[in-house]
């Protein structure tokens, strides 16, 4: 029975091609948040048709949403014939903007050489059109499944999830005893099993100066020269530290099984707003954004203590030196136990498919998996899909074909094995 449904998927490889083809058209670029709409009105009248209920759910007042932009989700939900788990299969819809140096229109996909070529082909529609070509084909081969099967489109992904996901956490749709197991189709190669990520807490410190004439700057306090401080001390202490770390966590790529730390942007003096030449004044004031993953070995106590405390030190030491620290996003590190459901029957479909053993790993940066356990309190949930997670964000992004044949081969098999556990 389960060759015939492997024979289906094949036989659909035109067809998930085309569904890859039409989701990357869309330009779903966040930031702002372009064409969420669209998109997820194009997904869940497909899947209607299919015998899904729909349901579109907007991110109302969550960062980035209004009428313009507004946050729209979709869940497409089947029940089976009989009562029984349910396994969802969560996508993001968001892209993130295009970027120079591509070969050709990122958001007119090209098909050459067994690939996709187009901005999210990889990241992560791919996965989506693979996840939904799979329940389509496991719906066929086997109508009278027990259970429920659920396909979403959630959005801002790239920037936090907190339109999508998180949205959704908080009413109840990550959570038993609606869901039981969450696949993500996150691009982490074929062959792998992310089982969850490092923490992150991203923070804007702001040193203090005071204004005065440019041309007098010993009767101001500039701002930016005591950011140098800081960055000092990050080069000096903090970041000789933080590559000493190491985890047991697995993983990759192997120069992330460490803490690190990024400074995302640095803001000092006038704005740049404008045209013309800026006024001669001393910056009163300069800010950092930095963007800190830690390991589960880490409290994010300490985690935090470490930045301010190396702030307090300069404080004492540096003369006239003022800052402030404002937390912007935190998430913890999320790792599924290995002999969870959703592993195993992730595992076991692989090993069936690709004749080989899984890898796996855990991913060095977050994605929505952390909403689902800390709002949803689900942990039966891992990142499963085709993709290159290096050709996430670059120019001439592009997924296999063959990788998306198999991938959906391995979640009909998943899927079909988490909806008929125990059952004879």
């Amino acid at each position: 029975m389960l060759d015939a449904l492997h024979s289906r998927i094949a036989d659909k490889r035109d067809d998930l091609v085309a569904l890859t083809c039409d989701l990357v058209a869309i330009p779903t670029i966040n930031p702002p948040g372009d064409a969420y709409v669209p998109c997820a009105k194009f997904l869940g009248e497909r899947l209607r048709r299919r015998g899904f209920e729909i349901a579109y759910i907007r991110g109302t007042d969550t960062p980035g949403d209004s009428d313009r932009y507004p946050r729209m989700n979709v869940i497409a939900r089947r029940q089976g014939s009989r009562p029984g788990p349910c396994v969802h299969f969560n996508s993001h819809i968001d892209v993130v903007a295009a970027g120079h140096g591509w070969t050709s229109d990122p958001f007119t996909p090209v098909v050459r050489d067994g690939r996709i070529y187009g901005r999210g082909t990889c990241d992560m529609k791919g996965g989506l059109a693979a996840s939904v070509i799979a329940m389509e084909a496991l719906i066929e081969a086997f109508p009278d499944l027990p259970g429920t099967l659920e396909i979403s489109g959630t959005v801002d992904e790239e920037s936090g999830g907190f339109g999508g996901v998180a949205h959704l956490a908080a009413q109840g749709l990550f959570s038993r005893p609606r869901v039981d197991h969450v696949i993500i189709p996150e691009p982490l190669n074929k062959d792998r099993i992310c089982l969850g990520h490092r923490g992150v807490w991203w923070a804007e410190i702001e040193t203090q100066g005071r204004i005065a004439h440019g041309s007098m700057p010993f009767l101001g306090d500039c701002g930016v020269r005591h950011m140098a401080a800081v960055l000092n001390a990050f080069e000096t202490e903090l970041f000789p530290a933080l590559s000493e770390r190491r985890t047991e966590m697995p993983i990759a790529p192997e120069g992330a099984r460490r803490s690190t730390l990024n400074i995302n942007s640095i803001h000092g003096g006038m704005e740049e707003d404008f045209d013309g030449l800026p006024s001669a004044c001393v910056p009163d004031s300069c800010r950092m954004v930095i963007d800190r993953r830690f390991l589960i070995e880490e409290p994010i106590e300490t985690v935090k203590a470490e930045v301010t405390g190396l702030l307090d030190r300069l404080a004492t030491s540096r003369p006239d030196f003022r800052y402030r620290i404002r937390d912007l996003f935190e998430a913890l590190p999320t790792m599924t136990e290995r002999d969870a459901p959703v592993v195993l029957g992730v595992a076991e479909a692989i090993r069936s498919v690709l004749g080989k053993e899984p890898d796996y790993v855990i991913s060095p940066g977050t994605y929505d998996q952390k909403h689902i356990a800390r709002i949803g309190h689900l942990h039966d949930c891992i990142a499963y899909g085709p993709g290159i997670l290096d050709l996430a964000h670059q120019p001439d992004e592009f997924v296999g074909i063959d990788d998306m044949v198999d991938s959906a081969r391995v979640m009909a098999m998943a899927a079909h094995g988490l909806l008929t556990a125990g059952r004879a």
